[in-house]
């Protein structure tokens, strides 16, 4: 293993008995041998997962703003300090890159994330005529997320700073101490859930790991991630979609798409499709056992969608997405898939209308 696809918490997690995967150059903790209990600990209590190997960009300069308006189609401009916008990354011919988080620190400074970390040659080639510096701080800042209902007091516990104003999609945007670490705190995640992330140094982020594990959170990992994310509803790059090859439009991400928020990458080929896209996104629920990834799904003879991958949910049982055409993107359509039948539904039937990270 090279060092440099390692993160800060790799050699601990692998004192836990953490399993890694390499994904995208960067070793993913896989989880601790019993993803059923980590993910019932993120539904049920608090749940802590090292999120460092996601990639982190610094946008600083006049232009930081309209820089990342420009590359991605929700409106970026609108952002408060304070604020984190996510949207898609969008290339001129109407597809997704990838799609991320944007944190808005100062109006000269934004923190971009990214799932994949290739992308100086986009930021060149679209960014080129801005004032903005922009600098890949993956392995400066890594990040672990606090997620599940106590996780709001997990977090408390280990800081004198009152979080319980910070709302869903806020960032306190100057550093505080959390388990005995300075870093940034946002009120992000990526399980459904009400939850946390801590962005810090490299040099600090085993301190407040080994906190969080003390105050109660249990660790977690990919296996669980991947459940918790399937029945939320939350997208995953080279998984759910291939990068350049599939519109907004195509994965149910229309509402962060805003047409109106400039002359951004992409828009005038998304402005031919917006008034009729021809697929939508939707679950596929099987009763018997999941097919293959990326295969075509049937109905009658003929191919009416493409199904992408799944998942079996603790609490819905064999289930993922597909890239249905829009005339069969209906609920409680059968279909079928490599030979099993599936029921079409929709895409992320767990707590749609995220009230539980709200709350």
């Amino acid at each position: 293993m090279s060092e440099s696809t390692r993160t800060a918490l790799h050699s601990k997690l692998e004192a836990m008995g953490g399993t890694f995967k390499d994904d995208g150059g960067w070793f993913w903790n896989q989880g601790f041998g019993d993803w059923p209990a980590e993910y019932k600990a993120v539904r049920e209590r608090a749940g802590v997962w090292d999120v460092s190997a996601l990639s982190k960009w610094r946008f600083r300069g006049p232009d930081a703003v309209a820089a990342a308006n420009h590359v991605n189609s929700n409106d970026i401009t609108g952002a408060a300090v304070g604020q984190v916008r996510y949207g898609p990354f969008m290339n001129d011919d109407g597809t997704m890159i990838d799609e991320g988080t944007i944190y808005k620190v100062a109006p000269d400074h934004l923190l971009v994330m990214t799932n994949g970390e290739g992308y100086a040659p986009y930021w060149t080639q679209h960014l080129s005529g801005f004032d903005v510096e922009i600098t890949n701080i993956t392995r400066q800042m890594p990040h672990v997320a606090i997620q599940g209902p106590q996780s709001r007091d997990v977090v408390q516990s280990l800081t004198d700073v009152d979080i319980s104003g910070l709302r869903y999609f806020r960032f306190f945007t100057e550093e505080i101490t959390v388990g005995g670490a300075r870093g940034l705190l946002a009120r992000t995640g990526y399980s459904g859930e009400l939850g946390y992330e801590f962005f810090t140094h490299p040099d600090e982020i085993g301190t407040v790991y080994d906190a969080l594990l003390e105050a109660g959170a249990t660790p977690y990992g990919v296996n669980a991630v991947y459940r918790l994310r399937v029945e939320a509803g939350f997208m995953l790059n080279c998984v759910d979609y291939d990068p350049s090859r599939m519109s907004p439009y195509d994965l149910g991400l229309e509402r962060f798409v805003h047409l109106d928020s400039g002359d951004f990458v992409g828009r005038d080929a998304l402005l031919r499709v917006a008034s009729d896209p021809p697929n939508a996104y939707k679950a596929l629920r099987f009763d018997g056992d999941l097919p293959p990834d990326v295969a075509p799904v049937m109905l009658d003879g003929a191919e009416v969608g493409t199904w992408r991958t799944g998942t079996d949910s603790p609490l819905y049982g064999n289930m993922g997405g597909a890239i249905m055409r829009k005339e069969f993107a209906i609920d409680g359509l059968v279909v079928e898939v490599a030979g099993s039948a599936a029921t079409v539904s929709p895409w992320g039937p767990y707590d749609p209308g995220k009230k539980r990270p709200r709350s």
